[in-house]
């Protein structure tokens, strides 16, 4: 053999073991789909505890936002939200221990981790934590490194929840419990359970990125009234009207957005509640979803999540703001009172809270502002969040027509005034443009050419 042709041989292989090599090194051990299921089994807790629409809104900002931080420690070019969010500085994690780590699992296990601290039946996740880590063994990975990033992990969750825990939250069950006001204007506690007022001190808690719980609050709900041509009045008598002549496709929508953790079920005297996903919960399925689809690797992934999950957060903070501002009436207690039906009731079980605004309306345009912005506005989609709770699958040509849907739904349910619906949906616009406006992505990525900025 000559020795150009020797030397063009061994040029051939020494480029195929140094691109084996290189493989060797960027090779995926977990993807989108490990981040989206992982997510899945902290829902799955979220609504065994029957937990409320803003604190799993809460659970889902923390959750996502140490995963996210967990890719930032490894990724310099990954944005991150210290310095963007009140009061959260810098991770720091050792450079050693960064090395021994590794980055696609530590991202998976710091959601099942801070969901196994946050979430009240958290412990559940233990076994997801241990099939997480068999699954890393299985896929070659040495148990010395496994070792490395569970350590690794748990030093950022616990950076994270001190963040966590000092805004508000646990001082809630040591304010002044909730009376309802006399006056038929204002909220009463509505059938079948008359459950009490859920966390009338939300507002107290520290925003993640608005200035203020009440930054976008709006204008207020159309004044109460007993005058048939009054726009309160009106409202009402819309509510009532479409309620009796619902359509079979506004019934399916109204059912399909539901996501009301306080459901309940009469059989004979007794009442057993109907678990359900929260508005939130529905949403980060839909985040998934898109993610998933538009084959998103795991860092992007993770901060899709976060910036929805916060933006989301924020939203309820600010409805919850004008909900016990207002403590607006519901249409059911309305309509019995001044149309005197007491036959009448809503398709939908009333939430226990007051009306104004739709917190649907709210976090729903929000969330949807934010998904448009890094997806596009012709962004296509099935939504099968809700088919394990036995309704079928929802598709969509945009998320603003999901998030639109969403807000008239609760009009088709019988549960909101469309005021309530628009100025909410208002609400949840501003919300998410100020999120967008403030997120850390905006700093890595020209602000004149932002949008699908994680999609190039």
């Amino acid at each position: 053999m000559k020795n150009g042709n020797m030397k063009k041989i061994l040029v051939t292989i020494i480029s195929f073991i140094c691109m084996c090599a290189g493989h060797g090194q960027q090779r995926t051990l977990f993807t989108t789909s490990d981040y989206v299921r992982a997510l899945k089994h902290a829902t799955d807790v979220i609504v065994t505890d029957v937990t409320s629409p803003v604190a799993a809104s809460r659970y889902y900002g923390y959750i996502t936002l140490a995963a996210n931080e967990t890719v930032a420690v490894f990724d310099k070019q990954q944005p991150h939200f210290a310095g963007t969010l009140k009061g959260f500085g810098t991770i720091a994690i050792d450079d050693s221990l960064l090395r021994k780590s590794d980055p696609q699992l530590a991202v998976i296990l710091a959601l099942y981790q801070s969901g196994n601290r946050l979430l009240p039946s958290g412990y559940l996740l233990k076994k997801n934590i241990d099939s997480l880590k068999m699954v890393a063994t299985k896929r070659k990975l040495p148990v010395e490194k496994i070792d490395a990033t569970a350590e690794l992990v748990e030093r950022m969750v616990v950076q994270v929840l001190k963040f966590a825990y000092a805004d508000g939250f646990t001082r809630l069950s040591g304010l002044r419990r909730f009376t309802p006001l006399t006056g038929d204007e204002y909220w009463q506690p509505t059938a079948p359970g008359f459950m009490s007022a859920i966390e009338p001190h939300w507002n107290t808690l520290r925003t993640f990125i608005l200035d203020s719980c009440s930054q976008f609050a709006g204008k207020g709900p159309n004044p109460y009234s007993r005058d048939s041509s009054s726009p309160f009045y009106k409202e009402l008598k819309e509510v009532y009207q479409l309620g009796k002549n619902l359509s079979k496709e506004q019934a399916q929508i109204a059912m399909f957005w539901d996501c009301n953790p306080f459901a309940l079920q009469q059989v004979g005297h007794l009442e057993f509640g109907l678990k359900k996903i929260s508005p939130g919960g529905h949403w980060m399925g839909i985040t998934g979803i898109a993610c998933k689809k538009q084959k998103l690797n795991l860092s992007k992934t993770a901060y899709t999540h976060a910036i929805v999950a916060i933006g989301m957060a924020d939203a309820f903070i600010s409805c919850w703001n004008n909900k016990y501002k207002y403590n607006r009436v519901r249409p059911v207690t309305a309509i019995k009172k001044l149309i005197e039906d007491q036959n009448w009731s809503p398709l939908l079980q009333t939430p226990p809270f007051p009306e104004y605004t739709s917190g649907h309306s709210v976090i729903s345009s929000a969330a949807a502002v934010i998904l448009t912005h890094l997806f596009g506005d012709q962004f296509a989609f099935t939504d099968d969040t809700e088919v394990e709770f036995g309704l079928p699958k929802r598709k969509f040509k945009s998320f603003v027509m999901a998030s639109q849907e969403a807000a008239i739904s609760r009009l088709y349910g019988g549960i909101h005034f469309r005021d309530a619906i628009e100025n909410g949906v208002r609400e949840g616009e501003q919300i998410g443009k100020f999120v967008i406006a403030r997120s850390p992505e905006m700093a890595l990525y020209d602000k004149n050419n932002a949008m699908n900025s994680l999609n190039k």
